[in-house]
């Protein structure tokens, strides 16, 4: 597969993202009417719980005020917009499709933010009382994995860059591809 393929595969993740989570979102706030009744329970581990978050990650930066709220939609659309250029920029599938999964989930909040002035969240994991997580919707979950994913393939594999570099890469070294070759070799 080409790159121009990866990245659109990576945009096609983000909008499949963005589009299941504002559905999501307008099935809980208005067939299920999740805003007057507060709570549902699915399961004895799964309920869907109503909760406004005027914040970011886990009510972080809490955004009261609307000069504080467009501040915030102004600061996560920057943030969006680097991930868009990391993602046209990055050459690896797994880091395209991970970027993505952060894209849709960060434009998915941004758009309830300047729309509702919070973020709905609607997603409630507990086991009795533990509750792992914080109350969260479908964008705060492919962020969440999309980091996770970044992050393991960081741990796990280390810098590419770093385990690509060959005998070609002498052009970019000033032609002493040689030397460095000899040196990877000796350690």
């Amino acid at each position: 597969m080409t790159l121009t393929r990866f990245r659109i595969e990576g945009v096609a993740l983000a909008l499949a993202i963005l589009v299941v989570d504002q559905i999501a979102k307008f099935i809980v706030a208005g067939p299920l009417a999740l805003s007057s009744r507060l709570q549902i329970e699915i399961t004895s581990f799964f309920n869907l719980t109503w909760a406004e978050n005027r914040g970011v990650s886990m009510g972080f930066l809490t955004a009261e005020t609307d000069v504080a709220r467009w501040m915030l939609v102004v600061l996560t659309g920057i943030i969006a917009t680097i991930v868009l250029l990391w993602m046209f920029k990055e050459r690896a599938r797994g880091d395209i499709l991970a970027l993505g999964m952060i894209l849709g989930g960060a434009l998915g909040n941004i758009i309830d933010r300047a729309r509702l002035g919070y973020v709905v969240d609607y997603a409630d994991l507990h086991f009795g009382a533990f509750r792992p997580f914080m109350i969260f919707n479908i964008a705060d979950a492919a962020i969440t994995i999309g980091v996770l994913l970044l992050l393991a393939r960081v741990l796990i594999i280390g810098d590419k860059a770093a385990k690509s570099e060959g005998p070609t890469s002498g052009v970019q070294d000033g032609g002493h591809s040689g030397d460095a070759t000899a040196a990877k070799t000796e350690n």
